[in-house]
């Protein structure tokens, strides 16, 4: 549940939030909705979590999961170098943006890609800002489908299969029809420009 604050911004209220950090703590699989479009998550620091998250949605280790933090101050914790060029483009960029990293640390083997890149974005979205405070670590926001299949446009689409996978299902935003589409991708090339890989 959401309530209306004076400074005109929707603030999450802790109970919502308790059972899904419970969810994370323990190991869990959850299905949310991100800032752009349903996800499946985990803890991005649990090693088996993640490995069980990719097993379902049958991703090989050499495809980069993304990962939501909170705050620049929690990614520079998990990534060797941040682009002072990023920072100035999270800052200003209206869509969701989700930037490569070239070398992951402080997180396990299958939270990152084969070649140690990893991917995150620190969103927007009041809902998810506030989940991932509260929860204090990064967590894996992959879309919510099996494989290659298209990801969902709503909750509605979700099938099955991925229902059955997860632990907890959060309950917001159900009925939502105009989900995001998914975020914009880049990474930094060599030439120091930014490379756009999904627009």
């Amino acid at each position: 549940m959401l309530t209306f604050t004076n400074q005109g911004t929707y603030m999450v209220q802790n109970y919502l939030l308790e059972p899904i950090v419970n969810t994370l703590e323990n190991g869990g699989l959850i299905l949310f909705p991100t800032d752009t479009i349903w996800g499946i998550g985990c803890d991005a620091t649990n090693s088996l979590a993640v490995a069980r998250l990719r097993q379902l949605r049958e991703l090989p280790g050499e495809i980069p999961l993304t990962l939501l933090s909170y705050s620049m101050e929690q990614l520079k914790f998990y990534v060797t170098f941040v682009h002072p060029r990023v920072e100035t483009l999270l800052q200003f960029h209206t869509r969701p943006l989700t930037i490569i990293y070239d070398q992951a640390r402080n997180l396990p083997d299958q939270a990152a890609a084969s070649d140690g890149s990893v991917a995150f974005r620190i969103p927007k979205d009041n809902f998810c800002h506030e989940l991932l405070e509260e929860f204090g670590r990064p967590i894996v926001a992959t879309a919510a489908c099996i494989g290659n299949n298209s990801h969902p446009t709503h909750f509605g689409e979700i099938s099955s299969a991925v229902i059955e996978g997860i632990d907890l299902v959060v309950k917001y935003r159900q009925m939502d029809k105009d989900m995001a589409e998914p975020s914009v991708v880049a990474r930094i090339g060599e030439d120091e420009e930014l490379v756009f890989i999904r627009e």
